[in-house]
Order: C-alpha cells, then structure tokens, then sequence
C-alpha cells in the first residue's frame, strides 16, 4: 500500500513537473531532487528496511547540488541562447547558481557526516569516508567549473576515473567498515 502511495506521488510530480513545474523558477529543480528521494523511499519500502532521517537529507541536498550544477552548465554552454533551449534559465544567474550550490554542497558533507555519527551503524568508523565524499563533491565541482561538464551527471561519474575510483574506494570503505570490521 505504502510502496503505491510513492509511485503515485511520483508519477503525478513527474506529469506536474513536465506539464508546468519545469517552468517554475526553483521549484524546477526541488521537484528533480524529490524524485531521487521518492524512489530512494520505494526502494526501502520494497525491501522493507528502515532508511536513515540523514541518508533522506544527503539524498536530496545531494540530488538539487546536481540539479543546480546542471542549470549552471546549461546556461554557460548555452550563453545568451540558454532561455530560447529552456526558459526557465532566463529566471536564474551564474552568481545566484553558484551560491546555491555552494550551500547545498556544504549542507550535503554536513548532512554525510552527521549521518556517519549518528547513523544506524552505530558506531563512528564510517567517518573514514568523509574524505572521499569530499574528493568526489570537489572533483565534480572542477569538472563543472573548470572543464564545462556537469550537463549530465551520470556520464561525468561513468567517464571520468578519478571520481569513479572515489566512489569505488567509498564503497569498498564503506563495506569494509559494515561487514568485515568488527562492531
């Protein structure tokens, strides 16, 4: 029952979203954020298990960090022809971008390193991949910044090494620290 209320909240965002929210400065990007946290929430219904409050909050500073990343590559790529591509780039700046992702950045290492406090784990050894989150939060923001990418995250994570050695390094700490360490 749970799992049908989320994809229905879902599908219905996603035609709100494509019929007219698209088109509605900010909200644009909070609804692309609230999808990742929706299926992250079916998920854990599906396999009934109990997610963290701070994996829910990493998820979606994490997932509008992309979106806003996304927007900013958009309009530098774009230039002067961004709102004739999309017009809702019309509502946003490179300085207003660049200040939002400066702070979902910094809310998203805050929200990961508290989730490794005071997760479900409990202990605090997860704390060791902090670092690599960080690399991969300041590797991303070079690739965006300094290279123009960023237009799709996925292809950014899959093409380029050093972050896919980070998140490969992360998860293998991360499983190392769950499974093999003694609690």
């Amino acid at each position: 029952m749970l799992f049908a209320l989320v994809l229905t909240t879902y599908v219905v965002l996603m035609v709100l979203y494509s019929v007219r929210l698209k088109h509605v400065v900010l909200l644009d990007v909070f609804i692309i954020a609230s999808g990742f946290l929706l299926r992250i929430l079916a998920g854990a219904v599906v396999i009934s298990v109990v997610i963290s409050p701070w994996l829910y909050l990493v998820t979606i500073l994490l997932s509008l960090f992309l979106a806003l990343n996304k927007r900013r590559h958009e309009l530098v790529l774009l230039q002067g022809e961004a709102s004739a591509h999309r017009q809702i780039l019309k509502e946003y700046s490179l300085p207003l971008l660049d200040q939002m992702i400066t702070i979902t950045a910094a809310g998203t290492v805050m929200a990961y390193s508290l989730y490794t406090f005071q997760g479900p784990t409990g202990d605090h050894h997860l704390m060791v991949t902090i670092p690599l989150v960080l690399y991969g939060l300041f590797r991303y923001l070079y690739l965006v910044y300094m290279r123009m990418e960023g237009g799709s995250p996925e292809e950014v994570l899959l093409r380029d090494r050093p972050t896919l050695a980070a998140v490969g390094l992360c998860a293998a700490v991360i499983f190392v620290v769950l499974y093999v360490l003694p609690s």
